[in-house]
């Protein structure tokens, strides 16, 4: 198969694991920034291009597309599931779980667990979404935060007001939650390829953070799910559309209560952590499911052309 890989950095490890995987079992593999692709579309056959050469005969693509990006990235995916090469991920998949409260939405939406969440801006009811969301502690955060940046904990009523009002101030977007005091800093990231959850790891967030976010200082370890936190990341990442993503879910009183559903996880975190190989599983997963058009995108009918007598 000939595969191409979208993203800006070719050195991180999640992308040489990747590479590695796929050339391990016989596949070309391209890595293609696709800040430098640029699209052809007024032509009559979609194309992409990148360095000036015409991206063509490829079978799938892997989008591994930052969140500072994601409207310029997904447009470029777009194109190349209109011109009928399989996605790993499909673009409206990934612009649906980047949008935080859209995402939040379509969990509940399918009866997936999640903490009590409040959506605002600029607002001056700070008591009433307090209420709504159960009472300090409170985690806040910034609609558009990734990897930790952005979240906040309210641990009194009055800070947790003072923290809401202070956002209302700039207007912008804030999710107001409950805290999960039971988890103890600790969440869970399910790495799911399919309806798998191919390896699964406890992450906890380093002394005095309530983030576990490894790239906030947290550690990773293996852990054991249960079976009803199997069937929440697996629930979860069929409510995104997502043939690949990292769940993240908190130990809760009331049960696994989903945090976040991640179009591009990391493997270095996962990989080291349980020693499965994601890339690998990521790979077969293509090799069983990649075919022309196999796409909600609606591809280019080609043209036909006039018989000659």
């Amino acid at each position: 198969m000939k595969i191409a890989l979208l993203c800006r950095n070719a050195d991180l490890y999640s992308h040489q694991r990747l590479v590695e995987a796929a050339q391990e079992r016989g596949h070309e593999i391209d890595v293609i920034n696709h800040l430098r692709c640029y699209i052809d579309i007024a032509s009559s056959d979609p194309e992409i291009h990148y360095d000036g050469i015409s991206l063509k005969g490829y079978d799938a693509v892997i989008p591994r597309i930052g969140a500072s990006v994601t409207f310029f990235g997904t447009a470029v995916l777009r194109q190349f599931e209109m011109m009928g090469v399989y996605p790993l991920n499909e673009s409206v998949a990934i612009t649906r779980a980047r949008d935080k409260l859209r995402s939040l939405q379509l969990l509940q939406r399918d009866g997936v667990g999640l903490p009590n969440t409040v959506f605002a801006h600029r607002t001056s009811e700070a008591t009433e979404i307090l209420k709504l969301a159960g009472g300090a502690p409170v985690v806040i955060k910034l609609l558009e935060g990734t990897q930790g940046i952005g979240v906040v904990l309210g641990e009194t009523t009055k800070a947790a007001e003072s923290i809401i009002q202070a956002f209302g101030g700039v207007r912008t977007n804030i999710l107001v939650q409950q805290f999960v005091k039971e988890a103890n800093g600790e969440d869970l990231r399910c790495f799911v390829v399919g309806n798998k959850v191919v390896a699964a790891m406890l992450r906890k967030g380093k002394e005095g953070d309530f983030r576990s976010n490894l790239h906030r200082g947290g550690t990773a370890s293996v852990v054991k799910i249960s079976p009803k936190e199997r069937a929440t990341a697996i629930k979860a990442a069929k409510a995104m559309g997502l043939n690949v993503c990292g769940v993240d879910m908190l130990r809760s009183n009331e049960g696994p209560v989903v945090m976040e559903v991640n179009s591009s996880p990391g493997l270095q975190g996962i990989e080291t952590a349980t020693g499965v190989d994601v890339a690998g599983q990521i790979i077969q997963f293509i090799e069983k499911n990649a075919q022309p058009g196999k796409t909600h995108t609606k591809t280019t009918k080609k043209r036909s052309v006039p018989k000659r007598d």
